[in-house]
């Protein structure tokens, strides 16, 4: 059962959204970042450097690790590309590590974390129990690709300005309408543009307007709100000011 796929798994041994295994598992991701992020910012320019390094190759590894144990099981399909947005922020956090620029760390900033945090609040894995390879990957994965920008945020090291912001937007927009022809040319649903997935907050605009694409321009105003504003208030909180003689 460890690596049966969550299509394959009797019904009956997964876990429920907040129960205790999904509660444990958001625990130890909150652990994780506070700790890392501790340990990060004490860190000379050099050794962030590789840390990040090291954290971007076993996120890489990890995902690859993945696509390899379901090659062997004969269960990859083209739904396992990574085209949704935790896979290309996986891919985004590979350039970062080969070349740093600031609409890339920026992009991760606004949309990996909340994205990967989505994910990690509202599973699609549930059906999987705890000993299974891909319910570990699933929670794990998504635990790190919020833990890569918050690195970054905890040293200063991504704009968080509203231009910023809006570069991430048009960048996102520019993903998503490629993705949308593949979805359609291969019949997959990457960044859940076809339908929403059960459970995901995309569903509640499916029920009450009739499609859930109603929810990307109500809901990436909110995301990149309640990501803005705590980043401004940080700045002007570190930000001295002039005060008279």
């Amino acid at each position: 059962m460890f690596f049966i796929t969550d299509d394959k798994i009797p019904e009956g041994f997964g876990f429920q959204t907040f129960d205790l295994t999904h509660i444990l598992w958001l625990l130890a991701g909150l652990l994780l970042w506070i700790g890392a992020c501790m340990f990060y910012k004490r860190l000379s320019a050099d050794n962030r450097k590789r840390m990040l390094t090291v954290l971007g190759i076993w996120i890489f590894a990890q995902e690859l690790l993945k696509d390899i144990v379901l090659l062997a099981l004969g269960e990859f399909g083209w739904g396992y590309l990574p085209l949704h947005l935790c896979g290309i922020n996986i891919l985004l956090i590979c350039f970062d590590m080969i070349k740093q620029t600031k609409p890339v760390r920026s992009f991760l900033y606004y949309f990996a974390i909340p994205g990967a945090m989505l994910a990690l609040l509202f599973p699609n894995w549930t059906e999987l129990p705890v000993l299974n390879f891909f319910h570990i990957h699933s929670f794990t994965i998504h635990i790190l690709l919020v833990l890569y920008p918050l690195l970054l945020v905890t040293a200063g090291q991504v704009q968080t300005d509203l231009r910023a912001a809006l570069k991430g937007v048009l960048l996102l927009v520019a993903l998503a309408i490629p993705v949308y022809f593949l979805n359609m040319l291969w019949g997959t649903n990457f960044m859940f543009l076809m339908e929403p997935d059960s459970g995901n907050p995309l569903e509640m605009f499916q029920q009450l307007l009739g499609s859930h694409l109603w929810g990307f321009p109500i809901l990436l105003p909110i995301v990149v709100a309640v990501m803005y504003i705590p980043a401004r208030l940080l700045r002007r909180h570190k930000t001295p000011t002039n005060t008279a003689p």
